[in-house]
């Protein structure tokens, strides 16, 4: 049995120390009383502490039986020792089956992230093709999300970049369109697309609606598996044109083909039997596990990303990847089958689950020999070399963290660090950001951006525009008693100014009772030159680090990360400001009619000087919103 973490041990000594002062019972005997009264059935229970706080979501068959098990008290491994001594409270949801148990202990558990459950870390949603079919002439495009829109989804694959190269060599195979709807009808004659060959410019009747149809049949064919069919019927085309001598058309079949042929030598490796597939394959080391999934479909590779899910040590592998899929296929649609490295307890109730949720078949199975068997093979070898490089990186980052600690007198290496930048030129769409790091790197999910709310602020005032943000992050941390959406206070802030930043963000730590959090501002060279950066800190004289250094590159990555996401917030509130028009403003105005006037009149501008009886001719512009489009501007001027 493994030992328990003495940190993790003495930290539970201290929180049941605390709740035996409030009078506060957990532990066995709490759970004995709701053992008394809990369903004989299937369902999802909850272990919550004495501070309502989720502790554990699991599943169960027969959901008395399991919290008897509990309520004995002995013969648990340490974390669930550690998980029955924190238990003030239960809950409990029955079920119909099994199945659908473990379907919704995987919702909550991504959506609570219980201390003691394996939680998946998923900050972004996977990409896919998508062929629009709300629109008469179907557009090609990436798409992100939840799939409310009507088309056609192929996907998912590992990364936008693939996503982004697919789509590229589709258009010169296929001449699809990837314009928006707007662009699409505004257009008089053919565009760039068209021009170097990725578009058969629909939009000004080059090419027939029925002709375009047929392209995006061609289209559908391949990314559903018809590759062959589809390159076949275009050698068939090839020919047919040569024969013709219409030896124009040949070549542009020729480049089609090659286009096609480019997608498939681009996959890796691209097995002969499993047409559509998602594979995990899950290592062990150190008390870390690292989750690779590779993604096939049409008998491609279509990616692959690694996972590094929250879980206790002395979890198994199989335990932790039987949790993991469970919540991998949550918000995701599953293939037909699932290849895993391990041969999970529950995997036929997953296989029985993804099935109920997709309507048809899934198989979830382990395979032991075969063209399967060397799929994941393949994905447990990179699982085995991003975990060593993860530990390596991790290593090398707690030494540096530790170094940053003593550089900046912190009594530990920082666990959480808040960077603060701004954004703006001239003082026009100011924009402050934060961005959050800790021993793991940076935490996405709490970057914040803030949108400068004083009207008295002085255009290019950054000290104003620093306290601003810093008043706003901080005061909300005093006002909900030291954490923030579940975020505890920074163990270190960052500022990228010099003495003049550091300053400001001094002011509004002391006003609020905080001036125990270390503030360091980081300021470019004389000549701004990256290397030769100075470190300010309170009451002391600026700090020069050599230049290879590799804190100042740790601090320099930082800063540079909080430059980027502000300057990006920054540049997409210009570009919102920039494409704002006027009839934006305007009550009953929607984009049909907003295209309308700008067709008739050319302008916004000419829109706002136009009389009633001239905004009353425009297509689907009534009396009534012509006299509401003129009021608006004149009583406005």
């Amino acid at each position: 049995m493994p030992l328990e973490n003495p940190d993790s041990a003495r930290a539970s000594l201290v929180s049941r120390a605390h709740k035996a002062l409030r009078g506060i019972e957990t532990g066995a005997p709490v759970i004995a009383r709701y053992a008394k009264t809990a369903p004989a059935g299937p369902g999802v229970y909850r272990m919550i502490d004495a501070d309502s706080e989720v502790l554990y979501v699991g599943k169960a068959r027969h959901l008395k039986k399991r919290v008897q098990s509990y309520a004995r008290g002995a013969g648990h491994n340490n974390r669930i020792a550690r998980m029955i001594a924190d238990t003030a409270s239960m809950e409990f949801v029955t079920t119909a089956t099994e199945i659908e148990a473990l379907l919704l202990e995987a919702n909550l558990i991504k959506r609570l992230k219980p201390r003691f459950n394996v939680v998946l870390r998923d900050d972004k949603s996977f990409p896919f093709i998508l062929i629009a079919r709300d629109h008469p002439v179907p557009q090609i495009l990436k798409h992100r999300g939840a799939r409310n829109r009507h088309g056609d989804y192929f996907g998912p694959f590992a990364s936008a970049g693939a996503v982004g190269r697919t789509i590229n060599t589709l258009q010169r195979a296929f001449l699809l369109r990837s314009c928006s709807d707007a662009y699409f009808e505004s257009r008089l004659r053919p565009c760039l697309l068209f021009q170097i060959k990725r578009c058969s410019a629909p939009c000004t009747g080059v090419i027939s609606v029925e002709d375009y149809g047929l392209l995006v049949d061609e289209a559908r064919g391949f990314l559903t598996g018809e590759s062959d069919e589809v390159k076949r019927r275009l050698h068939v085309l090839m020919d047919e044109a040569s024969l013709k001598q219409d030896y124009e058309r040949a070549a542009s079949f020729r480049d089609r083909l090659t286009a096609l042929s480019h997608i498939q030598s681009r996959q890796g490796i691209n097995p002969q039997t499993v047409k559509e597939a998602d594979v995990f394959a899950a290592h062990q080391e150190a008390g870390q596990t690292c989750i690779q999934v590779f993604f096939f479909r049409t008998g491609n590779n279509w990616g692959n990303r690694a996972y590094f899910p929250r879980a206790d040590k002395s979890l198994g592998v199989e335990e932790v990847l039987e949790s993991f899929i469970a919540q991998f296929y949550d918000d995701k649609p599953p293939p037909r089958l699932v290849l895993l490295s391990h041969d999970v307890p529950s995997r036929r109730l997953l296989g029985d689950a993804l099935s109920l949720r997709t309507g048809h078949k899934i198989a979830v199975t382990a395979p032991v020999r075969g063209e399967k068997r060397e799929l994941v093979e393949h994905a447990l070898i990179n699982a085995r070399e991003a975990l060593a490089r993860r530990l390596a990186d991790a290593s090398s980052q707690a030494a540096i963290l530790g170094r940053l600690a003593e550089l900046l007198d912190l009594d530990e290496a920082p666990e959480r660090i808040e960077v603060y930048d701004n954004s703006h030129i001239s003082g026009t769409n100011p924009v402050g950001a934060m961005i959050v790091a800790g021993p793991e790197g940076f935490i996405k999910g709490q970057y914040r951006k803030f949108n400068m709310r004083r009207e008295d602020l002085a255009p290019g005032d950054d000290y104003a525009m620093m306290r601003e943000m810093l008043t706003r992050r901080f005061s909300k941390l005093v006002k909900d008693k030291g954490e923030v959406n579940g975020w505890a206070a920074p163990d270190l802030v960052l500022i990228d100014g010099g003495p003049g930043q550091l300053g400001a963000a001094y002011e509004v730590l002391d006003e609020l009772g905080l001036s125990e959090i270390k503030v360091a501002a980081v300021a470019k060279g004389p000549d701004r030159n990256a290397g030769r950066e100075r470190l300010y800190l309170r009451g002391k004289e600026p700090m020069l680090l050599e230049p290879r250094d590799p804190v100042l590159y740790c601090i320099q990555t930082l800063r540079d990360e909080a430059h980027r996401f502000a300057v990006g917030a920054h540049r997409a509130k210009r570009k919102k400001a920039i494409t704002a028009s006027p009839l934006d403003e305007v009550p009953g105005i929607g984009p049909a009619r907003k295209r309308a006037l700008l067709q008739h009149f050319g302008s916004a501008k000419a829109v706002s000087r136009a009389g009633m009886a001239d905004l009353a001719a425009v297509g689907g512009i009534s009396a009534q919103m012509a006299k509401a489009i003129y009021d608006h501007f004149h009583e406005r001027g």
